[in-house]
C-alpha cells in the first residue's frame, strides 16, 4: 500500500518558528556592515513593516557593470483608521527627504510607504517612527495588517465615531505581544506610545474563551504566527469607502435608534491575492458571519483569528489565506468552529442599506464647526514634480495649522480639523503650488488607482502607477469621441495578480502578466460590493482602446438609464461581450485605426475561432451569428 505523502510546514514557517518570536537573523544582520539581508532575515523584516527591494529601471544596467542590485528598503507606516498626527507627517517628510527617494506614497490600506531607504539607515529611520509615538511593526508579514475605517473624520455621526474608536481597539487587540520590535529598533528603550484602552488591556491578556490562547509569549498568535496576511474593516452601514468585501474580517457598526453603539455584522473571508496559471488561487468576497453585540466583539475577533491560526494551510502559502479555508469548508461550517472558539452562538446579521462607493474629496463640514478637505492624489504619490508641488504644499499647511491628516483607502489624502477662517488661504496655497480642485480633477481618475510595480516593486511583471495615467486619458478620449464624455467607470491596475490596488473588484481589472500586457477583468460593481471576472488573458497596453471599443459602442446603444459599464458588463454578460469582439474583428478594418500586434489579434482570435465553428455548423454568417445574439439579449 502507498503511503500518501504529507506535506510539510513551509520554509517561511520554519524561519518563523525560529525567529525568537520575530527576533532572528534580523537583529545580528541589522547590526553587519553589508548592503542587504538574507532570505530568512528579509521574511522576519517584513514583520517589522519592511520589504527588501531595489530599483529594476538599472538592474541589468548594474549586472553588466559587474554591480550588485542597488539593494533598499521599503517601509510601510502603520496608521490605523489612516490617522496621521500633524507631527508624525512632518516627521515622514523629513524622513523621506534626508533617507529615501524624497516622496511618500499613501497606500490602499491607509498607510504610508516610504522607497528607497539604505540598510544602513533603517534602523534610524524606524526609530525616529518609534519616538514619534507611532510604529511600522505589522505593517506588513503573517499578521493583522493596517486595520481600515471610514476616513471621513465627522464629528456628529456616532456611527463614525464608532467606527474609528473599534479600528483602533481591535487593531490594539490583535497586534503581536513580541518585544523585539522594540528591542531591535530602539534597543529597548522606553518610548512613549498611545495609550491602549483599558478594556483592550484586558482582553489582550485573557485572550477569548477555551482553545484560544496557546503560548506565553504570543497568547493569541503563537510561535507560528498566522499562516498568511490578514486583513480587517469596520465601516458604518452603506459606506464602502473601504472594500469592506475585499477584508479577511470586516466589521459593520450596528447602532439603535438612539445613536447607541449595540454591536457590528461581521464578514469573513475576503481577498484579492491569487496567481497566473494557478487556477487553485482565486479572488473572493466576504461572507456574513453574524452579528455580535459589542460586549463580546473582542473574543470574537480573537476566536476568527485563531481559527485561521489553527487551520489555516502552512504548507501551501498560495492556499494560506482565511478566504481558502472559508471556501473550502462553506460558511456554515466555519461558523460552528468559530462558534466553538467563541463559546456561544453568532446571531445572523442585522439589516443593512446597501453600501455605495465614497471618498470624500473636496470640501465637506465636520459636524462640530470646523471642515475638512479631501485632496486627490493620482496613485497616492505625493512628491514635487515642476511646477507641481504636492510634497511642499502639504508641509507647508501642515506646519502653519497644525493640521491632522486622514489617509483613505484610494490614496488620497483629507486634511481635518480646518477652522472656516483658514479655508481660504488653504485654497490658495493649493493652487499656487500647482494642485488642481477637485472640480478640475476627471471623474475617472478620481476614482481609478494602481499599485506601484515598476521599478521597486520586486514582484512586478509589468508596470501600473507609471502608466494609468496615460491609460486614463486614452479611455477619456475614446468616450469623448462616442459622444459619452460624462461617463467614468472605475479603473484599477497591478502589476501583477496579487491585487494590492483590488483590481478585482473594478469595473474594468488590469492585472500585468508581462512587459507591456494585462489580463483584463470585467464587470465589477461601482459599488465595489461584487467580484469581476477575468475576459481576455493577454492584452497589450497599446491595443486597450481598440479592445473596448467594440463593447463602448454597444454600451452606448444598449445601457439602461443610469448603468454603470461594470453593471453593464455584468448584465449582458461575456458570451455577448466576446460576439461583440468576434464581429468587429470579422468587419472591415478602417484604413485609419491604429494597427492591432500580433499578440492583441490572438486574444480576439480565440473568441472568433470559436465562433466561427459555431456559425458554420448553424449553416450561417458569423456576422449573422452575432447579430441573432445581440438580438436575442436585447428581446
Amino acid at each position: 500500500m502507498v503511503q500518501s505523502k504529507v506535506k510539510g510546514p513551509s520554509k517561511v514557517e520554519v524561519i518563523k518558528e525560529n525567529s525568537d518570536y520575530l527576533r532572528e537573523p534580523l537583529a545580528t544582520e541589522l547590526a553587519q556592515d553589508t548592503t542587504h539581508f538574507s532570505e530568512p532575515a528579509i521574511q522576519v523584516l517584513k514583520f517589522h513593516g519592511a520589504y527588501q527591494q531595489d530599483n529594476r529601471d538599472i538592474r541589468q544596467e548594474r549586472r553588466q557593470a559587474g554591480l550588485e542590485r542597488d539593494f533598499r528598503m521599503m517601509l510601510r507606516t502603520r496608521q490605523t483608521a489612516g490617522v496621521v498626527p500633524p507631527d508624525l507627517y512632518l516627521t515622514l517628510d523629513r524622513l523621506a527627504d534626508d533617507y529615501g527617494y524624497g516622496n511618500l506614497r499613501v497606500t490602499t490600506r491607509q498607510a504610508f510607504q516610504l522607497h528607497g531607504i539604505l540598510k544602513a539607515n533603517l534602523k534610524t529611520v524606524v526609530g525616529t517612527i518609534v519616538r514619534s509615538m507611532q510604529s511600522t511593526l505589522a505593517a506588513c508579514g503573517d499578521v493583522e495588517r493596517n486595520i481600515m475605517a471610514p476616513a471621513a473624520p465627522y464629528r456628529d455621526r456616532p456611527a463614525y465615531v464608532y467606527a474609528h474608536e473599534y479600528a483602533v481597539k481591535i487593531a490594539d487587540l490583535l497586534l503581536p505581544h513580541t518585544s523585539s520590535y522594540y528591542d531591535i529598533w530602539v534597543d529597548g528603550e522606553t518610548v512613549p506610545l498611545p495609550e491602549i484602552a483599558p478594556d483592550v488591556k484586558a482582553a489582550r491578556e485573557t485572550i477569548g474563551g477555551s482553545g484560544v490562547r496557546v503560548d506565553g509569549k504570543e497568547p493569541l498568535l503563537g510561535t507560528h504566527y498566522l499562516p498568511r496576511k490578514f486583513k480587517s474593516a469596520i465601516t458604518v452601514p452603506g459606506d464602502n469607502s473601504v472594500d469592506i468585501y475585499t477584508q479577511d474580517l470586516g466589521f459593520v457598526v450596528i447602532t439603535n435608534d438612539r445613536d447607541e453603539l449595540e454591536g457590528f455584522n461581521v464578514l469573513v473571508g475576503g481577498g484579492m491575492g491569487r496567481t497566473h496559471k494557478k487556477e487553485q488561487t482565486f479572488p473572493l468576497i466576504a461572507k456574513e458571519l453574524g452579528f455580535v453585540p459589542v460586549d463580546r466583539v473582542y473574543d470574537l475577533a480573537q476566536a476568527i483569528v485563531a481559527v485561521q491560526r489553527d487551520h489555516g494551510d502552512r504548507s501551501d502559502r498560495r492556499h494560506a489565506r482565511m478566504k481558502y479555508l472559508v471556501n473550502d469548508w462553506g460558511i456554515e461550517k466555519f461558523k460552528q468552529v468559530v462558534e466553538d472558539y467563541f463559546g456561544g452562538d453568532i446571531a445572523p446579521c442585522r439589516p443593512m442599506p446597501a453600501f455605495k462607493y465614497e471618498d470624500y474629496l473636496g470640501w465637506h463640514e465636520q459636524g462640530d464647526g470646523k471642515w475638512f478637505l479631501g485632496i486627490s492624489i493620482e496613485n497616492g504619490r505625493i512628491k514635487d514634480d515642476g511646477s507641481f508641488q504636492l510634497k511642499t504644499a502639504l508641509k507647508t499647511l501642515v506646519e502653519r495649522y497644525e493640521l491632522p491628516m486622514h489617509l483613505t483607502p484610494q490614496q488620497n489624502v483629507i486634511l481635518a480639523d480646518i477652522e472656516p477662517g483658514w479655508r481660504a488661504d488653504i485654497d490658495d496655497t493649493l493652487k499656487r503650488h500647482g494642485i488642481a480642485p477637485i472640480e478640475r480633477v476627471s471623474s475617472m481618475t478620481r476614482i481609478s488607482m494602481a499599485c506601484p510595480a515598476l521599478p521597486t516593486c520586486g514582484l512586478a511583471q509589468t508596470e501600473s502607477e507609471r502608466v494609468i495615467g496615460s491609460v486614463v486619458e486614452r479611455i477619456e478620449k475614446l468616450l469623448y469621441q462616442l459622444e459619452l464624455a460624462d461617463e467614468a467607470f472605475q479603473i484599477r491596475m497591478t502589476g501583477c495578480p496579487n491585487g494590492c490596488a483590488r483590481p478585482y473588484m473594478a469595473e474594468l481589472g488590469l492585472v500585468g502578466n508581462s512587459p507591456g500586457h494585462y489580463q483584463v477583468w470585467l464587470g465589477g460593481s461601482p459599488r465595489n460590493d461584487r467580484l469581476a471576472r477575468t475576459f481576455a488573458e493577454k492584452v497589450h497596453i497599446d491595443s486597450l482602446t481598440t479592445f473596448l471599443l467594440p463593447m463602448l459602442q454597444d454600451f452606448k446603444r444598449v445601457r439602461r438609464p443610469s448603468e454603470s459599464f461594470g453593471d453593464y458588463c455584468d448584465r449582458v454578460g461575456f458570451d455577448y461581450l466576446r460576439a461583440l469582439e468576434a464581429t468587429e474583428l470579422d468587419a472591415p478594418t478602417p484604413k485609419k485605426r491604429p494597427k492591432r500586434t500580433s499578440k492583441s489579434v490572438q486574444i480576439r482570435q480565440t473568441a472568433y475561432e470559436r465562433l466561427k465553428a459555431e456559425a458554420q455548423s448553424k449553416g450561417v454568417s458569423l456576422a449573422e451569428l452575432a447579430s441573432q445574439a445581440i438580438e436575442a439579449f436585447l428581446d
